[in-house]
This record gives structure tokens, sequence and C-alpha cells, in this order.
């Protein structure tokens, strides 16, 4: 028997190699399906979509490799199309995977060393992207390669139709660097999407497609000829530097649209999204309208150190994020920080939740008198004497106007009555999970000092809205009821209801924002807004019958705003957005829960009489004050002897006393902060820092912040009594001598 050669034998290796690859290959090729091909695909971004489908943000998360979405072949230009085919594979549409007129075209220029375009079809590339192994070294496809590369060709033209290939080709095939695919192309060098190419821009994309990293002479070149086998009678002028301002653009940005925040967000809590589609709770045009807005609201601010923002929107029966604008966007200087979850101090928006565990403890009602006096009340950060809106103390109040006129120092004996541990309790149940023990805070907690995230925050007032139950809230849509949350009662019923309808109450409210308030809606709301220490962060939290709004404007990098009230701030953004929200639908007040009932009250001179919420088992018909302190001692203020005045008498200084700490609050417009001067005696003259503001025994004067000595002169210029105040808070633009 003969041997065979040791030539023979690895002819024959080479031969059994070359019909494996073909077989494998072609085996790869045959199994793989169009509908297979396009759903693994992946994007190098992941899209956030609205509940609607609609796109909201494009976010890049592999930086390996450009990729856009998969385009349909009928959102392809016709004129890329045509230059494609042109340029690469010219009887497409005539062969069955292989040219073999092509073949042979350059088998004979290959004998004869004559250049030819080369044989590869379209169909044979497609074949070469999908199979790993059909992939071409430095020096190109080798032999073995190709063979298995011809098969795999012919096997796709049987399973697959022609639109098909070219559409995945177009999707698969690598342009220029990093670029895969004609999305990426088309965005990146053109700014535009594939349906908008026309011939110029289809040509040096064509060009691209034969040589991706050729130099600009080259593909200006190829460029040239494609366009003029697309229109015979094309001219080439200034292609060029068409082709260089193209190749130098970089229009594809990581991250565009209108929910950067969430987009980034949902990609962080989600390890298996690189190039999914995010499908949101959000409502897009509800995003759009809430980024205009809180923008417009801002330049409307200009001037005032004002630069951030961010709006949250929730649903109240599923607990939905309907709207998440994390920042001002480009009017921030820190655009990259979300508002929505950044901690912040909330200021007086912390006092719904006081006021209705006190409720719930049945430590006080809602028609409850409270002592709004000038008190000095200790707390960590030393000595407050808050001011309200009408330039004075209430006096005696009841809780309903003390939470709805936002006073402080009611507020603070009310924390009394608890204790910041239970009020840090209550806070914790709500979802607002604070740094510190209640103990920590002390009873600046009434007043917001505590740290707390607009999110949080929302969603604590979403609870109060809801009847005191609480459940997280979603970024997905809940539209199965057995995927509703899960509800847990976090605050009475009966305390939420009170709480609830004491901030939708426009007549609580009027003794400090007044009668025409912004805040005041044609349909039923719930709204409290605050700000924190130095006017660094301002709110506006409310809720309707379906819908929570949060708002929240301030600066990122914690600087302090000029003149920005509760009620020119974020307030303007959460009326807007809620008057958006039901622009067609009602919102009605909630329904009264077991346990509650209604009574009439009379307040003894101290307020009108009227109707009142009560819990049951804590009504009373007369809540009155029949002795009030007031005013006074004998001796001057200042503990010096004092002169005596024009009317003989002796001349003293009743109001403020020495030591007076002035803590401003920058809930209320600057100009409705005034501090009442009271004296004894007649014939005298208010001296301020060494000049004079004011005569008579009574003087209002607006407060800016430092130390002050303050006397009362005779006509003499004699110093009858002196008192030194400090005051502390947000900085008035304001001048001594101004009544």
């Amino acid at each position: 028997m003969p041997t065979a050669t040791p030539l023979k034998v690895v002819k024959l290796q080479r031969l059994f190699a070359a019909l494996s690859i073909a077989v494998s290959a072609g085996s790869a090729c045959a199994t793989a399906t169009f509908s297979s091909i396009k759903s693994s695909y992946q994007s190098s971004d992941t899209q956030i979509l609205d509940r609607n489908g609609e796109l909201l943000q494009r976010l890049r998360i592999d930086a390996s490799v450009r990729r856009g979405q998969w385009v349909a072949l009928a959102d392809v230009s016709p004129a890329l199309r045509t230059a494609l085919v042109l340029s690469e594979d010219k009887r497409f549409y005539e062969h069955s995977g292989v040219d073999w007129q092509a073949v042979s075209s350059a088998a004979w220029g290959n004998l004869w060393n004559t250049k030819t375009r080369g044989a590869s079809t379209i169909t044979m590339q497609l074949a070469g992207l999908l199979d790993a192994d059909l992939k071409p070294s430095a020096g190109g496809r080798s032999v073995v390669q190709k063979i298995g590369q011809t098969v795999s060709a012919q096997l796709l033209e049987r399973s697959w139709r022609k639109d098909q290939i070219l559409e995945a080709y177009l999707n698969l095939v690598p342009f220029r660097g990093e670029l895969v695919g004609i999305d990426a192309l088309s965005q990146t060098l053109f700014g535009k999407a594939a349906h908008g190419l026309d011939a110029r821009e289809a040509a040096v994309a064509a060009a691209l497609v034969r040589a991706p990293n050729a130099k600009l002479a080259q593909v200006t070149q190829r460029a040239c000829g494609v366009l003029q086998a697309i229109e015979s009678q094309a001219d080439c002028g200034g292609l060029d530097l068409f082709t260089t301002a193209a190749l130098q653009r970089r229009a594809f940005d990581t991250s565009e649209g209108i929910a950067p925040h969430l987009a980034r967000q949902l990609v962080r809590g989600s390890a298996k999204n690189s190039g999914n589609s995010i499908t949101t709770s959000l409502r897009a045009p509800l995003q759009r309208f809430a980024v205009q807005t809180l923008q417009q609201q801002l330049r409307e601010l200009q001037g005032r150190h004002v630069e951030d923002g961010a709006v949250i929107v929730l649903d109240n029966a599923t607990g939905e994020v309907l709207a998440w604008v994390g920042s001002s966007g480009t009017l921030s200087a820190a655009a990259e920080v979300d508002g929505v979850t950044a901690l912040r101090q909330p200021g007086s928006t912390l006092k719904p939740f006081l006021y209705a565990e006190a409720l719930a403890e049945r430590r006080i009602t809602a028609a409850s008198l409270l002592e709004d006096t000038s008190t000095h009340i200790q707390t960590s950060g030393g000595l407050y004497i808050p001011q309200n809106y009408d330039h004075q103390f209430k006096g005696w109040v009841s809780a309903r106007t003390a939470l709805g006129a936002s006073l402080n120092v009611p507020a603070v004996r009310t924390l009394v009555m608890l204790s910041p541990d239970a009020f840090f309790r209550q806070l914790q149940a709500l979802g607002l999970p604070l740094k510190e023990s209640g103990g920590y805070y002390g009873y600046s907690l009434a007043l917001g000092s505590a740290e707390v995230s607009l999110l949080n925050l929302a969603n604590a007032y979403r609870t109060l809205g809801n009847g005191g139950r609480y459940s997280a809230t979603s970024f997905t849509p809940n539209a199965k009821p057995q995927f509703r949350p899960a509800y847990r009662q976090a605050l009475d019923a009966r305390a939420a209801f009170i709480a609830s309808d004491i901030l939708a109450d426009p007549l609580a409210r009027a003794r400090t924002f007044g009668s025409d308030s912004l805040l005041a809606t044609r349909f039923w709301t719930a709204v409290k807004t605050g700000t924190s220490k130095d006017m660094r962060d301002n709110w506006a939290i409310g809720f309707s019958q379906a819908y929570t709004v949060g708002v929240w404007v301030g600066n990122a990098s914690g600087a302090p705003m000029w003149d920005v009230s509760g009620t020119t701030g974020a307030a303007p953004i959460w009326v807007a957005v809620m008057q958006f929200l039901h622009s067609r639908q009602t919102s009605r007040a909630p329904t009264p829960p077991p346990g509650v009932l209604q009574a009439a009250v009379q307040f003894g001179g101290q307020e009108a009489a009227r109707s009142e919420w009560f819990i049951e088992g804590t009504q009373q018909a007369q809540f009155a004050m029949h002795s009030v302190a007031a005013g006074a001692g004998s001796i001057s203020a200042s503990g010096i002897k004092s002169l005596n005045s024009a009317d003989g008498n002796a001349a003293r200084i009743t109001n403020p006393t020495s030591g007076t700490i002035i803590a401003l609050d920058p809930d209320i417009p600057p100009m409705h902060q005034r501090v009442d001067f009271n004296a004894e005696g007649s014939g005298l003259r208010w001296w301020i820092d060494g000049k004079a503001f004011a005569q008579g025994a009574n003087a209002q004067w607006l407060p800016w912040p430092g130390r002050h000595l303050v006397q009362i002169r005779n006509a003499r210029g004699e110093v009858l009594d002196s008192v030194r105040v400090e005051v502390r808070g947000a900085g008035l633009r304001a001048v001594a001598g101004k009544k």
C-alpha cells in the first residue's frame, strides 16, 4: 500500500481545516436569524423612556465603542442606501451572496497584478461581522476564512431577505475610530439622524466603509467618486473642506435629553441595562414643563444670587415619580448635582409633621391657644427670637393659625411638649432618615435644622395627603393592581387629616402671607413653604387630591440667596406645576376619616369664632386666655440709672431688653420683618449706632445682621437709656433710619 508524501499530508490538512471552518462558519450563519441579531444588538447608550415610550434621556454607558440605536432600513436616507450599494456591491440585488463576476475579475487582476475593487459583497462582509471566526487579522483574511465567508454568505441569502441583509450591515459595520453603525456615524459626524443624510454626507459615509481610518485625502477622493456615481454631474468642489469638518465634529453627546439625573440614578441601580431602553413612570410633557418652569423662574430671579433648583412630582395613589428635575441645567455652575437627592435644611416644611404628632398625642387641638411672644428659646445655636410677618408677635394664637402662618415660637413650644426624640422618631416613620438623633438637633429641629432630600420630603407630604399612610416611591409604572405599593400607617389618620386641612386653609395662612397669597389655588391643595438659615434653601411642598409636588430653589454650593422668600422663590414654580397637572383634572378635599368631628369654637377675642376639626373626645367650645402677662418691670432695660424725659418722669426702654438676639425668619419677606421699639417717657428720640432714626415713645426698625446699640435721648441729646441687641439670619438690603 503506497504511503502519502509529507507534502500531500500538509495539503490534506489544509483542505480539511478549510472545510471545517467553512462548515462551522456556515453553521453559525445558518442558525443566525435577522430577529435574533437585531434583538441581541447592544447600543453603547441606554435610552430612558417615559411611560408612553417617548424618549426622555439618552445616556452613554459603554466607553469602549460608540453604537447608537438600531436603525430600520426604512429610516435610512435613500441617498445613503444608494451610495453604499454603488460603493460596496453594485450587483447586490442580483447575486445570491457571492458575486462570481467580481470574483473572476479579482482573480484575473491578481494574475496580471491589476488593481480591482475586490470581490467581497455586502452579504460576505455581513457574514464576517456575524462570525468571530471570520474576523480578519492585521494582514487580512486568510484563504480559509475567505472560503468560510463565501459559504456563510450563500447560507445567509437563503434565509434572509435583501432588505434585512442591508439593514443589519448598516447597523453593524464599523466606521471611523470607535464608531460602529450608521446611527453613531450620522449623529457624530453630521449631527443628525440617518434619515436626514444628503448625497454629499452619504458619499462620505460610504467612503469610510471602505477604509474607516484612511487619511483625509483618501476619504475625500473616494467620497468624490461615490458622489459622482450617485449624481453624474456632481461637483466635488469644497468636498475636502466638508469632509475635514465632518471628521472633526463630535456632535453625539454622551448624555442628551431632559432627565439626566434620573437617567444616572436608574443606570446606577440596574446592572443589566447595557444598551437597553428603560421605561419609567415619568410623563414627558410634564417633565418638559417642569424643566422650562424652573429655568424661567430662575431667570426672573436673576441678580438675587440664585442659580439652582429641583422639582419632583409624585402620584399620590401609586408613589410613581411623574417628573424628576435635578437641576436648572445650563443656568447652573453645578448642573451635575442632583437637587432631588441632595441633602438640605428644610426650614419650616417640617412643621406640619410636628403639629400632626402633637394632635395625635392629644397634647393640642387645632383650636388650642399657643403663645407667640418675644421669648428667649435656648437651642444649640443660641437664643432665638423669631420675627413675624406683621412686624410683631401675635400673642396668643390657635394652633391652626400658628401652622398656617408659619410662626416659629409656637412651633418650638409645641416641640417642648413632645420632645425632640419623639419628633425624631415620627420623622423617621415618615421616611426622613435623619443623620443624627433628636437630642443632637434639640429644639431647633422644629425649625428644620436637620438635612433631608427633596425626594424624601415630598414623599413625607404624600404620606400626609394619603391619610398618614406611607409607601416608597417608584420609577416604574404600576399599572396592575397587584403591583401597587404596600402601605403602612406612619401617622395617625385623624391628625393627618386635620394638618392637611390647616395647610389648605387660606385664612390660617392670611396672617403671614395675606388673603391674596400666591399659594391659594382655584382647586383644593395643601401647601407649606420653608426657608433655611441664612436663606440658603427655599422650599414649596404640597399636594392635591392626586399629586404631590415638591420644589427646592437655592445654590448647589450652599451660598445664600439675596431677598428670596418662601413666596418669591419656590412657590411660583409649585403653583405653575400644580396648575399644569390640574388643567383638565379636578381636586377635591379629602373625606374626613372616622374619629374626627367638626364643632363650633369661640376664642374670647383672641380669634374670630369658627367651626373647627377635632379628634373625637378632644373637642371643646371655648378657648381663651383671660389673663395675659405683658411688658414691663420698673427698671431701665439697660440696668443704668435713667434720666428724666420731657415730662419730668424717668424714661426707659421697655422693648427690646438688653442682650436680645433677634433671629430673622427667611421664610418671611424682609420688608415685613420689623422690630418694635417701645419706651416710657415723652419727647424721646431713638438712636441706633450713633444715628438718629425716629421720634416718639414707639418706633419700628428694619433690622440688619450685626450687633447694635439702641438709645433713647432727649431734645438736648442726652442719653436717657440704652440697650444692646444682636440680629442674626438672612441679610436685608436696608439702611438705618428707614421706618
